[in-house]
């Protein structure tokens, strides 16, 4: 105790007093250095505490890193000519020229490890110590002269071989100008692991459960490093937290309140809104690498008639929002168990995510600005990407990369969090080397709380001559003109991906497609073109083809019609209540469809997907 009374005593007078001679000890007086495996394993840093212009007061801190007790320590450094200890306290220092030592009192040169102990000076002069070694190898201590930097931050680790109870981290390496020692692997906050390498397999995880992980680096001088960007990635399996419970998406387009008259009441008069679980609301643009308004008018401008708002309640000209947005809040009021997504891209605005995907962290962000603007924030639940076809043709080619679409999907989930829904439309072509193997949707799965697979539209009339087919065969046939394109082989490839059941959604189309010139009932005959439609060639709502049209046969899990000359194929209340058989034989999480006009007036189709999913 008394001792330490000295040491304090001693700091505090030392800038008025000059005694070296009675501080500083012969270099003679020194006894042999540490091991090098001890100085491998402590550092020294520099800090100088103050300066008041004729002198400085200077503190070296000496840290034990390592996992053996260090007995002595001895710290050397050179200053310029001109800077001089003067008096010197918990340490005994000695010179020899511009060479400086400091050796350890008798009292504290045992660190144990994790231990660490200051020594303090008064000085002259403005240079700063250089050359510092500890024990005879270099301090390691930090970003002051002397030392060295901590590393940088490693890569945002992924995950894989994700199964009910483990995954895989992985992460691109930190850099340091001395050498990255390990790395410290968290789950949230907490510590599970430091590895050597950039590698971990995180085990003992509950089934069906989300983690978050993010890691830092250290270097040989124990130096951490700033963290990575965090990844949050769930488990297989699981109970589903409302047993029973299956996803019964709609899409709800912007323009269909122009030409097809129909609104968000429609919903509610038809009977569809009790029947369903989620919306999404297509679409919203990709432009300049954002996410942008679709139709500003459509979307939050155009005044609502009492006659025609969902709570009879006329829209009036000063009210912050109108449009489908604010019906589509009255909606959610009287519905509150419907999650609305707003959905970006679709067949005609997908060509602007290639450039957004160089920028996934602003895009990213450009979407949560948009989705979560305070004027409709409570509308949406979520976000949805339609993206026709990440590193694959749609409208237009893009040539991303397969990472694309995994990249994309986890800045949107850093970005939304988890209380917001991530959802993906996705290709359904399961043939060799199509589009689901152009792209990594099982490394993206990760990310998203659901796929909707678009199992329609695998056949149509831009094959003008045919041969027919029906649009959304559930399985193959004998005659399909194209293997792979059917529901079940893309829903079966996706899974062999490792893209879990839980996680995918087949798709219904609330349409038909159809030629015209075909002499012949059953599929594969010829045609001379598109049959006539409503709105566009070669396509037509189902609540018109049941009557224009009506089903003659079955084929692959869907039905085909053959009337005069035209040949169309739909999905009918019957061949819906056996796809969604299949939805639940499969462990699917649900169905969607494209989309709420195309149904009849009292919801005949959406009515048919709910009994089906019971």
């Amino acid at each position: 105790m008394s001792t330490g009374t000295t040491r304090r005593t001693t700091r505090f007078r030392s800038r008025a007093t000059a005694g070296l001679t009675a501080l500083l000890l012969p270099l003679a007086a020194l006894v042999g250095l540490a091991s090098p495996a001890e100085a491998a394993e402590a550092t020294a840093t520099y800090t100088k505490v103050s300066d008041w212009g004729t002198g400085f007061e200077g503190k070296w801190t000496v840290k034990n890193t390592g996992t053996a007790s260090i007995g002595s320590w001895t710290v050397e450094w050179d200053f310029p000519a001109g800077t001089a200890v003067t008096s010197a306290w918990d340490a005994d220092v000695t010179s020899s020229g511009n060479h400086w030592t400091a050796r350890n009192k008798s009292w504290n040169g045992t660190l144990v490890p994790g231990a660490s102990v200051s020594f303090g000076f008064n000085g002259t002069g403005g240079g700063a110590p250089s050359g510092c070694k500890l024990n005879g190898a270099s301090c390691d201590g930090g970003p002051s002269v002397p030392g060295d930097n901590p590393p940088s931050a490693p890569g945002t680790p992924t995950a894989s071989s994700i199964t009910n109870t483990s995954l895989k981290l992985t992460w691109s390496a930190a850099t340091d100008d001395k050498g990255v020692k390990n790395y410290d692997v968290f789950r949230g906050s907490a510590k599970i692991a430091t590895v050597t390498g950039t590698t971990h397999t995180d085990t003992g995880l509950t089934a069906g459960t989300t983690y978050t992980y993010s890691v830092t680096a250290r270097d040989t001088a124990d130096q951490v490093g700033p963290s990575s960007g965090s990844l949050t990635a769930t488990t297989t399996g699981g109970t589903d937290p409302n047993p029973g419970a299956k996803v019964k998406l709609g899409y709800f387009t912007e323009w269909g309140i122009y030409g097809r008259n129909y609104h968000v009441k429609n919903l509610v008069t038809s009977g569809s809104a009790a029947k369903i679980t989620h919306i999404n609301y297509a679409f919203g643009n990709v432009q300049g690498g954002k996410c942008t308004i679709g139709d500003a008018y459509a979307d939050y401008d155009k005044a609502y008639t009492a006659d025609q708002s969902v709570d009879g309640v006329a829209d009036t000209w000063d009210q912050p929002l109108r449009g489908n947005f604010n019906q589509l809040r009255k909606l959610k009021k009287q519905y509150p168990n419907i999650k609305v997504l707003w959905s970006f891209g679709g067949w005609t605005w997908s060509g602007g995510f290639g450039q957004a995907v160089q920028n996934p962290a602003a895009f990213a962000q450009s979407c949560y600005d948009l989705v979560e603007d305070p004027r409709w924030a409570d509308v949406f639940d979520g976000i949805d990407l339609d993206w026709e076809y990440p590193n694959a043709c749609g409208l237009s080619c893009d040539t991303s990369g397969p990472a694309s679409i995994k990249n994309m999907m986890q800045a949107m989930r850093a970005k939304f969090g988890s209380s917001n829904l991530v959802t993906a439309a996705i290709t359904a072509d399961a043939s060799s080397g199509g589009k689901i193997d152009a792209a990594d949707y099982a490394g993206a799965a990760q990310y998203v709380d659901f796929y909707n697979v678009m199992t329609y539209d695998f056949f149509g009339a831009w094959a003008a001559q045919g041969p027919t087919a029906p649009h959304s065969p559930l399985t193959s046939y004998a005659g399909i003109p194209q293997q792979g394109f059917n529901s079940d082989e893309a829903i079966q490839k996706l899974k062999a991906k490792g893209v879990p059941a839980t996680k995918l959604n087949l798709g219904i189309g609330f349409y038909g497609r159809g030629w015209t010139g075909v002499t012949q009932a059953a599929p594969g005959g010829t045609a001379t073109g598109p049959a006539a439609g409503t709105y566009e060639q070669g396509i037509e709502d189902y609540k018109v083809l049941k009557t224009s049209c009506p089903a003659t046969g079955t084929i692959a899990g869907t039905a085909y019609a053959k009337c005069g000359s035209n040949w169309w194929s739909y999905d009918t209340p019957d061949t819906i209540a056996g796809k969604m058989n299949y939805v639940k034989d499969q462990g699917l999480r649900g169905a969607f469809f494209w989309e709420f006009s195309g149904d009849t007036t009292n919801g005949e189709l959406a009515t048919a997907i709910n009994n089906g999913l019971q």
